[in-house]
């Protein structure tokens, strides 16, 4: 997602392991990234910290790393890429073997510089720009999959439902920037037209007369959550002209109960990236359940994303020990069952961090009938 400008000071160590039964040993400690506090999206931090505080716990409960406990050092990102880096910083002082997490893409990619800086061992569980680091190197590795698979894919599923004149209502920065390059160069190759409308100059009424002029009748939200998305979504919604022109946002806003809770039924049929698989596996059923009682509501994505980042991170400290050098050389060695299938890094064409290639990617809205419920509308 979007960064932002505010900044927010480094929280004290929050240190845990989250239950679980007695181990022996000292813990081994891994940071954890998580935009907790805003301008951060606090709800995806919330969700990524449940997944990864329920993956420490069952570790712990199975014994931990060989016998010793396991422990999260948590920071708060609050969605600013200098406070990551320091954060980083901080994190490689308190001796930890690796380090977890964060969502915004942006943030993502200040830390992912300053671990490969650091020589850190970095598992991006949910952050997608392609470009997390400025050169290649041995020391990240990412759960989510790149931008430009994910947004081919929804680009893919706008053509195959008949819209070839698209919108993208976008603000500036360096992830919808590259969203915006992507839609548009896998679009326009396949006779698809695009039209970007410049948020920083248009209100959302302004948009609703550049849908018309254009004959748009695709509009994809490349903009922050809750504004001005939301306000986009209502002024389309209540144009009779605009009827027939769907919205998406592919960066995933649906997916979180706050935007059902803001925008009711107008929050649906909005199509938009979820990576999950049509059926989860019965250790993702299990994992489900418990992240569904830990949250209080449905899980979504982000959870299932921080979950199996520690299930990685544990099973490597187990073969390869909490030396740090180590546990970069073991990226390619990787094969672990999570919760949305088998992961494996690669080095994938493109990319600079070690990959899974590629998670289960589905294209999925909320249900007009029942806004509370997803329906799968197209599967990668």
């Amino acid at each position: 997602m979007n960064a932002t400008d505010g900044l927010e000071p480094i929280q004290e160590p929050a240190d845990t392991t989250n239950g679980g039964r007695p181990t022996g040993g000292s813990p081994i400690r891994i940071g954890a990234l998580v935009p907790l506090s805003p301008p951060g999206w606090v709800e995806a931090g919330q969700h990524l910290l449940t997944g990864l505080e329920l993956a420490v716990r069952d570790v712990n409960d199975d014994g931990g790393i060989n016998g010793r406990p396991l422990e999260l050092a948590i920071r708060n990102t609050a969605a600013d890429p200098q406070t990551a880096a320091a954060a980083m910083d901080e994190l490689a002082a308190l001796g930890v073997a690796a380090v977890a997490g964060e969502y915004h893409s942006v943030v993502a990619r200040a830390a992912a510089i300053r671990a490969d800086a650091l020589e850190l061992p970095f598992l991006c569980s949910s952050a997608v720009l392609d470009a997390l680091t400025d050169r290649p190197t041995e020391w990240v590795a990412r759960l989510a999959p790149a931008q430009s698979h994910g947004w081919r894919v929804y680009a893919d599923f706008l053509l195959a439902a008949g819209h070839s004149r698209i919108a993208l209502a976008a603000q500036p920065s360096v992830y919808w920037a590259s969203g915006t390059a992507i839609l548009r160069d896998h679009l326009t190759a396949r006779g698809g037209t695009v039209m970007e409308l410049d948020m920083r100059a248009l209100t959302p009424t302004d948009v609703c007369e550049a849908l018309v002029d254009h004959r748009a009748t695709a509009l994809l939200l490349l903009v922050g959550h809750p504004e001005p998305a939301a306000s986009i979504v209502k002024s389309v919604r209540r144009d009779q002209r605009l009827a027939e022109v769907v919205i998406g946002a592919p960066a995933g806003q649906p997916e979180f109960a706050e935007w059902a809770s803001l925008l009711g039924n107008d929050g649906a049929s909005i199509a938009f990236l979820r990576y999950l698989p049509e059926r989860l596996s019965h250790l993702g059923a299990r994992v489900e359940a418990d992240l569904r009682r830990q949250l209080g509501k449905a899980p979504s994505f982000v959870a299932f994303e921080g979950y199996d980042t520690i299930a990685v991170l544990a099973d490597m400290l187990r073969s390869h020990g909490t030396d740090r050098p180590r546990i970069a050389e073991s990226w390619r060695r990787v094969a672990v069952e999570g919760t949305r299938g088998q992961i494996r890094f690669s080095r994938t064409p493109g990319i600079s961090v070690w990959q899974w290639a590629w998670p289960p990617t589905q294209v999925v809205d909320r249900n007009p009938a029942e806004p509370n419920r997803f329906r799968i509308l197209h599967t990668a």
